[in-house]
């Protein structure tokens, strides 16, 4: 059986602080690199997704690794023990960055080489890659096919008198895995359709599926995004038990309760809320903004959870909530757009890259609203001191936030982490009374009274419209919160 990963380090940049390897505060080229091997060697975390949209793309990772740190390597067996995983452009919606997946596809072969030569022995570092945003098993199948028909399938070519084979080499692996990551409403509901179609022309011993976390949590609101979450797991757990193949589910988490609350500190509160996850998403901030010792505790502890069952939840239930959740949430994101896109000029980047479409402005209900990425997005509003859990709230009834807290087993831990970044002045920029709303979530606030007086510092900056201050005032807060956004 293949060892499947348990600890993915992601590129997500929702980091505060720079890591102390990077040469400037935007990671980029050569920095990852040693991303990479820092987050093998120091952090155990045993995958690295590579991401190939929206930047120049580093095929040669894997011969730059063996060749930089080749006796760490030479211990950790790259596609065994530790692995690279390159999530690819999707070209049904990012027709600018399609023509990358091919050169990707046509790397993977080259780093079989590479890897075979430096193990002296057959060693398959790259089989699988991510899609983003897939919404049927076409998608999947046409990058499944394309690899085993046009990257090893010319190998039979002829050209000439010979081969392609003879005159190149084998090309290997002779087929990859494709893992669907899923980001939007409707298809993150209807993933086990996809995976089961997936499946249905493939002997394959297990599958991996990714779901996202902050795409749906901005774009429909916090409560969607898990409640999507844990009725997809339940469901997948189905396709399971129907085909025999084995799933093995991720769920592309942040540090910041809005994108996930996946931090050193919440380790076991996560594993508790989501017990059959078999791979967790360590983002930027996870890894750069807690002390590395923390770190690598919460890594080695994560390692060691049981997958178990996912949680039985009444998804009934959970989508009548949601049907009025997700209107009021998006009118009262529509409202503020201009305020976020403000505030989201002083946040700063930390990845040399352009980050992949938001499907938010696919979403007919909110058509001509144009947002930040999720991480900017989030880190706009925690820096004004309303947080983006607290949109939407006002729509839900005593008896929704029943259902809700039964369905989000930790709801009181996150929703306490979360207001006590809340400053009710916030509310006179947002213009969304929503005292009353979190007097009925009965849940303790504790006021972090450092990160206030900052967010009453933005506030006044905003009103007075002397925004100079904020950029540093902004970091500041960062810095309290542990996480960018």
């Amino acid at each position: 059986m293949t060892y499947i990963p348990r600890c993915m380090s992601t590129q997500h940049p929702d980091n505060v602080n720079p890591p102390f390897f990077a040469e400037n505060p935007e990671l980029g080229g050569e920095d990852e690199i040693q991303e990479a091997y820092y987050v093998f060697s120091h952090l155990c975390c045993d995958e690295q997704m590579w991401d190939c949209e929206g930047k120049e793309v580093d095929n040669f990772v894997v011969k730059k690794l063996l060749s930089r740190y080749g006796t760490f390597f030479q211990d950790h067996i790259m596609g065994e023990d530790l692995r690279i995983t390159f999530r690819v452009p999707n070209p049904t919606l990012e027709r600018t960055e399609a023509k990358i997946l091919l050169e990707t596809l046509e790397s993977i072969p080259r780093s079989y080489d590479t890897a075979t030569m430096f193990y002296q022995r057959d060693v398959t570092p790259i089989f699988e890659v991510i899609q983003p945003m897939t919404t049927s098993h076409e998608e999947l199948n046409n990058i499944y096919n394309y690899y085993k028909e046009f990257v090893v399938g010319k190998q039979n070519r002829r050209i000439g008198s010979t081969t392609i084979k003879d005159w190149i080499g084998d090309f290997n692996p002779s087929s990859i895995n494709v893992i669907p990551l899923v980001e939007d409403y409707d298809h993150i509901l209807n993933v086990d359709q996809i995976v089961r179609d997936y499946l249905s022309d493939k002997d394959l011993k297990y599958q991996r599926v990714f779901l996202a976390r902050s795409d749906p949590a901005m774009n429909y609101g916090f409560f969607t995004a898990i409640l999507l979450n844990k009725i997809a797991l339940q469901r997948l757990k189905g396709v399971e038990k129907d085909t025999g193949v084995k799933i093995h589910p991720i769920i592309g988490v942040g540090t910041a309760p809005f994108r996930g609350n996946l931090s050193p500190h919440t380790v076991d509160r996560f594993a508790d809320e989501y017990p059959s996850l078999r791979t967790y998403t360590l983002q930027s901030a996870f890894k750069y903004d807690y002390n590395p010792i923390e770190v690598e505790e919460a890594v080695l502890k994560l390692m060691k959870k049981p997958v178990r069952n996912p949680r039985f939840i009444d998804e009934q239930a959970a989508l009548n909530v949601l049907q009025r959740y997700v209107t009021r949430y998006q009118e009262e994101v529509k409202s503020i757009a201009p305020l976020i896109n403000l505030i989201a000029k002083f946040v700063p980047s930390r990845r040399k890259r352009k980050l992949h479409i938001s499907l938010f402005g696919y979403s007919r209900s909110l058509e001509g609203v144009t947002l930040p990425r999720a991480i900017a997005f989030t880190a706009s509003l925690y820096t004004l001191g309303f947080p983006p859990e607290l949109l939407g709230l006002s729509v839900l009834s005593k008896e929704d936030i029943d259902v809700l807290r039964r369905i989000h087993f930790n709801f009181d831990d996150t929703l306490s982490t979360a207001l006590s970044y809340y400053n009710p002045r916030s509310s006179d920029l947002v213009g969304i009374d929503i005292e009353d709303k979190i007097k009925m979530l009965d849940v303790e606030v504790k006021p972090h009274e450092e990160h206030r007086a900052l967010t009453d510092a933005i506030i006044d900056c905003v009103k007075k419209n002397q925004l100079e201050p904020v950029p540093s005032l902004c970091i500041q807060a960062a810095h309290i919160r542990k996480f960018l956004g």
